[in-house]
C-alpha cells in the first residue's frame, strides 16, 4: 500500500507473494521512518532481497493475531519497539502512563510488559519450531542477566525467559542480513553461533574455546557484587575491536554465549541505509486515530551520526551503539533535507541534526577507527584523553549547508551537544558557539549539566561544575556578538546513585542563587544495563567495586526531588524535612540565602531575575529531548 511493506496476507498476495521470508512482529505501531528501528531492518532486509511482512502491535492475549501472514519461510523477528516497554508504560514512580507516542493517537495499552518475551512466548505456541530473533532496545539491553527495576530483581537472558532462538543486539543491520542468509543457505538456526553482534543459547560448551566466563545466574541473583562484576566484565567487553566473546552459565547444561559486538557501519554504508526507499509516514491505517504521535518528533529531522564516547553513567548508549561515533556524510544529509523540503507538511523547519550527541562528528581519535575505544579508560571523564580529537569543522559544515537550502527558514539543534566538548576544541569551539546561538537554537539552550555536586558528576561521567559554567561564559560571549537575549536551560537529575542529600542542598542552593524555578525534574530512572542501574541495584560503582550512596527508597527519591523544586508550596513538608535531616536549618527562616519559611507553605522570596543572556534558566523547564547527553 503506497510503498508501505505488507501488513495483511491481502497486501501479501497483491504483491504476488505466496509467502513471506520474515514476519517482524513489532510492540510499535508501523511507522516507515529511519528514526524507526524496525523501518530500517525492514528496509536493510527488502534491499538484500527478502521478502518481509509486518504485523504490529498484536493482540497478544490471541495466538492467530500473529499468524497473519502464515508460517514465514525463514524466521520471525520480534522487537517490543523503539523503547523498552516498561519504560514505555510506566513513570520513575512506578505509575502506570496513559499514553504512548508510538501507538495510534497515542493511546496507551496496545502492547504488554515485557512485550518481547510475551511476542514471542505466543508465535511458539503456534510455530514450534520456526525461529525467532529478537531486536531492539528491549532485547539489547536485556540479553544477559540484568536488574528490573520493576520487579526489583536480578531477571535472567531474554533469550531464555522469550523461547526465541537469538538475540541480535545493538545496531542490527549487519547481523540480522547475516542471519537472513545463514537461514536462507539452509543452516539450522541452532547452528547459527558465529555472528558478531548475536546472543545464542546452547547446551554444551565444547565448540567455545575462546570465551570470558562471567559469573554465573544463581552467583549474580545471590550476591550484588558478583552482579556488578559481571556487568564490568560486559561493559569492558562491549567494543567490536576489543571485546571478547561472553559466556553466561544457568546450569550445567544451560549457557547463555554473547559473541563480540558487530562492527559499526562506516559513513558510506550509513548514507546507503538512509538511502532506502522509506515512505517517511506511518501507515495510512491510522489515519483516522489521529496518526502516530512519535513521529511528528522525528519526520522533519536528520540523523547525522550514531555512537557516542561520551559514556554518562546512566545512559545505555555504551552498551547498546558502542563508543565509536559514525557520522553520514555532508551529501547524504543534504539530500535528505531536499527530500523532506518536498513534503507537503514541510513547513521550512528541519528540527534537528543531531542522533545521541550532536556535536559528535567521528570517533574520539584516530585509533578507534583500527583498535577501537580504549576498554580501560574513558574519552571524556574524569578528565578529557590527551588523544581526543575536538572539531566542530565537519558539523559546522553540514550546518552551514542545510541552512542554505532555499525552501529551508530554519535549522534547529535540539539534539544533546556535550558542552564540555566544544570548549575542548581550541580551533572551532568559539565559532560553532556562536553559529549555534545565532541560528540554530529559538530562545533557549538546552543542555545538560545534571548536576553542580563534582562528587555527583564525577560518578556520573560528567565534567565538573566549573567547565559548565566557563560554557556559560563563552554562552554570553556568542550571545552578546549575536546581538539576542536568548538563554541557557539546564537540565537537572534528582537522586542518582552518589547523591546524598547534602548534595541535593548544593543542588538547591545553586537554584536559588541563579533564579531558577524548574517545573520538572528527571528524577534518576534505574532503565536496563547502564552503570548507574547496577550501582542502584548493588550499592557499589562497577567500574571500581568502591560502595556508593544509593538513595533508593521512593520516599529518599522525592526528598532529592522536592529540594531542586522548593519553591513548589505541595514541597513545603518535603523540603523542611530533608534540610532537617541534611543538618542545613539555616535554609529555613527569613534571611535571603534562606529556601523557605517556617512555618509556611511558602518560598522566602521570589526568584531573582534570571541571568541576562548568559542564561542559566528560561522561564520554565521543558521535556527534555529524545537524545540528551
Amino acid at each position: 500500500m503506497d510503498g508501505f511493506l505488507p501488513i495483511s496476507k491481502e497486501e501479501m498476495l497483491a504483491r504476488g507473494w505466496d509467502q513471506v521470508d520474515f514476519v517482524y512482529v513489532l510492540g510499535d505501531a508501523y511507522v516507515d521512518h529511519p528514526s524507526f528501528g524496525a523501518a530500517i531492518i525492514t528496509r536493510v532486509l527488502e534491499s538484500q532481497g527478502y521478502k518481509v511482512g509486518i504485523i504490529a502491535q498484536p493482540d497478544w492475549t490471541n495466538p492467530d493475531s500473529v499468524c497473519v501472514f502464515g508460517e514465514p519461510r525463514l524466521g520471525f523477528l520480534v522487537s517490543a519497539g523503539n523503547m523498552d516497554s516498561m519504560v514505555n508504560h510506566y513513570t520513575v514512580a512506578q505509575k502506570r502512563r496513559s499514553d504512548d507516542a508510538y501507538s495510534p493517537g497515542g493511546k496507551g495499552g496496545k502492547r504488554p510488559n515485557h512485550a518481547a518475551v510475551v511476542y514471542s512466548n505466543l508465535i511458539r505456541r503456534t510455530y514450534k519450531k520456526t525461529p525467532i530473533i529478537l531486536g531492539g532496545v528491549e532485547a539489547s539491553l536485556r540479553r544477559l542477566a540484568h536488574y528490573d527495576y520493576w520487579s526489583d530483581s536480578i531477571k535472567r537472558s531474554i533469550l531464555l525467559d522469550s523461547g526465541a532462538n537469538l538475540v541480535s543486539y545493538g545496531m542490527g543491520e549487519r547481523s540480522i542480513v547475516e542471519i537472513a542468509d545463514a537461514l536462507s543457505a539452509g543452516l539450522a538456526i541452532e547452528d547459527i553461533t558465529f555472528i558478531n553482534g548475536t546472543v545464542y543459547k546452547t547446551k554444551s560448551l565444547e565448540h567455545v574455546y575462546d570465551a570470558v566466563m562471567l559469573p554465573s545466574f544463581d552467583e549474580v541473583k545471590a550476591d550484588p557484587l558478583a552482579y556488578a562484576a559481571s556487568f564490568a566484565i560486559q561493559y569492558k567487553n562491549s567494543d567490536p575491536y576489543s571485546g571478547n566473546r561472553l559466556v553466561e552459565p544457568y546450569s550445567d547444561h544451560e549457557y547463555v554465549v554473547q559473541n563480540p559486538p558487530a562492527e559499526p557501519l562506516d559513513s558510506a554504508q550509513l548514507d546507503a541505509v538512509y538511502r532506502l526507499p522509506y515512505t517517511r509516514n506511518y501507515h495510512p491505517s491510522y489515519e483516522a486515530a489521529g496518526g502516530v504521535p512519535a513521529l511528528s518528533e522525528v519526520k522533519f529531522s536528520l540523523a547525522s551520526n550514531r555512537g557516542c564516547f561520551g559514556e554518562c553513567a546512566f545512559c545505555a548508549l555504551t552498551f547498546h551503539q558502542g563508543r565509536i561515533v559514525t557520522a553520514r556524510s555532508k551529501e547524504s544529509l543534504v539530500d535528505e533535507a531536499r527530500l523532506l523540503t518536498e513534503a507537503p507538511d514541510f513547513k521550512g523547519y528541519i528540527h534537528d541534526v543531531g542522533g545521541p550527541t550532536a556535536n559528535f562528528s567521528g570517533p574520539a581519535c584516530a585509533k578507534q577507527t583500527k583498535a577501537g575505544a580504549c576498554p580501560q579508560r574513558r574519552c571524556l571523564s574524569p578528565k578529557p584523553c590527551k588523544q581526543l580529537v575536538a572539531d566542530h569543522a565537519p558539523y559546522l559544515d553540514i550546518l552551514r549547508e542545510l541552512r542554505e537550502l532555499p525552501q529551508v527558514k530554519k535549522v534547529f539543534v535540539r539534539s544533546g551537544i556535550r558542552f564540555d566538548y566544544i570548549l575542548l576544541d581550541k580551533k572551532h569551539g568559539d565559532e560553532f558557539l556562536y553559529e549555534l546561538m545565532a541560528h540554530h537554537v529559538s530562545g533557549q539552550l538546552r543542555v545538560a549539566p545534571e548536576h553542580v555536586s563534582d562528587n555527583v558528576l564525577s560518578v556520573m561521567g560528567k565534567p565538573p561544575h566549573a567547565v559548565y559554567e566557563q560554557f556559560l561564559t563563552q554562552c554570553k560571549k556568542a550571545n552578546d556578538k549575536t546581538g539576542k537575549e536568548q538563554y541557557v536551560l539546564p537540565y537537572l537529575m534528582s537522586s542518582h546513585p552518589g547523591s546524598t542529600l547534602a548534595d541535593a542542598v548544593e543542588l538547591a542552593e545553586y537554584c536559588r542563587d541563579i533564579g531558577f524555578s524548574p517545573r520538572q525534574v528527571q528524577d534518576f530512572y534505574p532503565t536496563p544495563s547502564t552503570i548507574s542501574t547496577v550501582m542502584y541495584a548493588t550499592g557499589v560503582d562497577p567500574r571500581t567495586m568502591e560502595p556508593i550512596f544509593v538513595a533508593k527508597s521512593p520516599h529518599e527519591k522525592a526528598l532529592q526531588r522536592a529540594l531542586i523544586q522548593y519553591r513548589d508550596p505541595k514541597n513545603y513538608e518535603l523540603v523542611c524535612e530533608a534540610l532537617r535531616r541534611a543538618k542545613r536549618t539555616d535554609l529555613i527562616g527569613f534571611g535571603e540565602k534562606c529556601l523557605v519559611r517556617p512555618g509556611a507553605r511558602l518560598s522566602v522570596r521570589p526568584s531573582k531575575k534570571r541571568r541576562s543572556k548568559q542564561g542559566s534558566q528560561a522561564p520554565s523547564s521543558r521535556k527534555r529531548p529524545n537524545s540528551k547527553k
